[in-house]
């Protein structure tokens, strides 16, 4: 599928400009970007994995709070990535921003790309001072950190792609924040953050194996501790569906002007 709105060619300079842009906009408020989950996966690490974590003695094979980091990690990036994209999709209609990026010599690809590329920074950075968190509590362990790298950036762009469908569908800060209310955190939190399927009834094993959190939660702790319960690559496959399906689902509401021509 290819966007004829557009010359051929990458426009580095024009998203070069979106990148710069949504950095300077994102460092401005660094509590709200980093500081608020860092505190906020401190206290998860400190309370669940330390605390609780002390008067159980492994889990999967490994330590308690070893276990529970990667899910920590992969919570704070799915909230990093979805409300980086979310917002500045959203406040880009809002002050009318936006009608400049749509008269620019930019693909809607180049568009697409420059925003998530900085979904991906912000989603690393929160990702990396949450390792670092845990290397003074002696959990860090990454046993392939390509298969690392593949699970914080895939699942950086699909939610970050998922904040931008929200964002433009959004009408109001209400329905911005409803996505994250109502799915992500509590879909993250019955994802296997802190329990195996195992540990589940037998009946209730299936909403884990139907909540996608699950795989990426469960990809990520694969990667960093070795302990994967679905079967080789079927995590990754379904990543990458998503990621497709979404990609094609977002260049189509660009190309339709859904949410941006009003």
């Amino acid at each position: 599928m290819q966007d004829i709105r557009k010359p051929m060619g990458i426009n580095w300079i024009g998203l070069g400009t979106i990148v710069r842009r949504e950095v300077s906009r994102m460092m401005r408020v660094p509590i709200q970007a980093f500081i608020a989950p860092w505190i906020s996966a401190l206290l998860f690490i400190f309370i669940f994995g330390f605390v609780v974590g002390g008067r159980i003695a492994t889990i999967g094979g490994v330590r308690y709070l070893e276990f529970v980091l990667p899910g920590i990690l992969m919570m704070n990036v799915v909230n990093a990535a979805f409300l980086q994209s979310s917002s500045a999709i959203y406040f880009s209609r809002f002050i009318k921003f936006v009608e400049e990026i749509l008269v620019s010599p930019l693909s809607y690809w180049e568009m697409i790309a420059g925003s998530l590329s900085v979904v991906v920074l912000r989603a690393s950075i929160t990702g990396v001072g949450i390792l670092v968190m845990g290397l003074f509590f002696g959990a860090v362990h990454i046993q392939s950190f390509p298969l690392f790298l593949f699970w914080v950036v895939s699942v950086s762009a699909v939610f970050g792609l998922l904040g931008i469908i929200v964002g433009l569908w959004s009408k109001s800060f209400e329905q911005l924040n409803m996505p994250v209310v109502f799915f992500l955190t509590p879909l993250s939190m019955v994802g296997g953050v802190f329990n195996t399927v195992e540990m589940l009834p037998t009946w209730l094993r299936w909403l884990a194996w139907s909540n996608p959190f699950f795989y990426f939660i469960n990809g990520i702790r694969g990667a960093m501790i070795g302990v994967d319960e679905t079967p080789p690559g079927l995590g990754e496959g379904l990543t990458l569906l998503m990621l497709a399906i979404l990609s094609v689902t977002v260049w189509r509401m660009y190309a339709k002007g859904y949410g941006l021509r009003e």
